[in-house]
């Protein structure tokens, strides 16, 4: 049985990415963990009292059970179970205890808070969870996303890094779910590949073979990210996947002090992978 994160701040972005996570599962045994983090910082729980702490909590399993009964009502799946979490530790903290505790599958979470800005596409707790959670693949869902099955995902690579099979699970079970073709894309920034790139191509087409895989060259006229978002526009991709290794256009992405500069704003869910 799958187990997945379904992380919450009550915002109608989060509760979009949790509807389409029902959706892309729709044929499998899960179970569906709703967690809250109503965290606060030491120097403002000092000016807090009990009973306003409480009150906090209080409202916050109320609406966590609401969520959860609004799942059951409008999922009659059996084969989905649900469970609510609340913490009083921090988002980051908060979702890596529930990944080891229930050995979570895959995070499922809206890419902007109930703050979030219209103009960014990751809002920044969803730039920490990227940065800190290294175990465990995320699924960052847009704004308002309708679900569709997807038919393609792409797979942008430098080749420069050598895929293992636990890299690689996560991209061949959304393929395998709904059947999907995997784009592996890679931006040519040298005019030949280098012997290790070529043995990673190689290694990579053999680790795919099972799979409807095809292999997509573009010229390096342009910087990754609008590349990038040409090929999705392009080819009608509906789930970009990439892998969170060092120095990869991800990590470029994730450490962009202000987010909104760098163009990067896919409309289609982003699977980040860990390294």
């Amino acid at each position: 049985m799958k187990k997945i994160l379904l992380p919450t701040d009550f915002s109608d972005n989060s509760w979009s990415a949790i509807v389409y996570a029902l959706k892309f599962f729709q044929e499998e045994y899960c179970t569906f963990y709703v967690l809250n983090s109503i965290a606060l910082k030491a120097s403002t729980m000092s000016n807090f009292s009990n009973t306003l702490l409480k009150k906090m909590k209080d409202n916050a399993i109320i609406e966590l059970l609401e969520i959860r009964d609004q799942l059951i009502s409008s999922d009659p799946n059996a084969n989905h179970e649900f469970h609510t979490v609340l913490s009083t530790h921090d988002l980051i903290d908060a979702i890596d205890a529930e990944v080891e505790q229930n050995d979570i599958d895959l995070i499922v979470m809206g890419t902007k808070g109930a703050t979030g800005a219209k103009e960014l596409f990751i809002g920044s707790n969803t730039v920490k969870v990227i940065k800190k959670i290294k175990h465990c693949p995320i699924l960052l869902v847009p704004d308002e996303h309708d679900f569709v099955s997807p038919r393609q995902i792409a797979f942008p690579t430098d080749f420069k890094h050598k895929y293992t099979d636990i890299q690689l699970a996560p991209l061949i079970e959304m393929a395998d779910l709904h059947n999907s073709k995997i784009r592996i894309l890679h931006i040519n920034e040298e005019e030949k590949l280098s012997k290790e790139q070529e043995l990673n191509y190689m290694d990579l087409k053999e680790q795919l073979s099972d799979y409807r895989t095809t292999f997509h060259w573009m010229p390096d006229y342009s910087t990754k990210e609008v590349e990038i978002k040409e090929f999705i526009s392009e080819l009608e991709i509906d789930i970009l996947a990439m892998v969170n290794n060092k120095h990869s256009c991800l990590e470029k992405i994730t450490h962009e002090p202000v987010i909104k500069k760098i163009g990067f704003h896919p409309l289609i869910p982003f699977l980040v992978i860990p390294a």
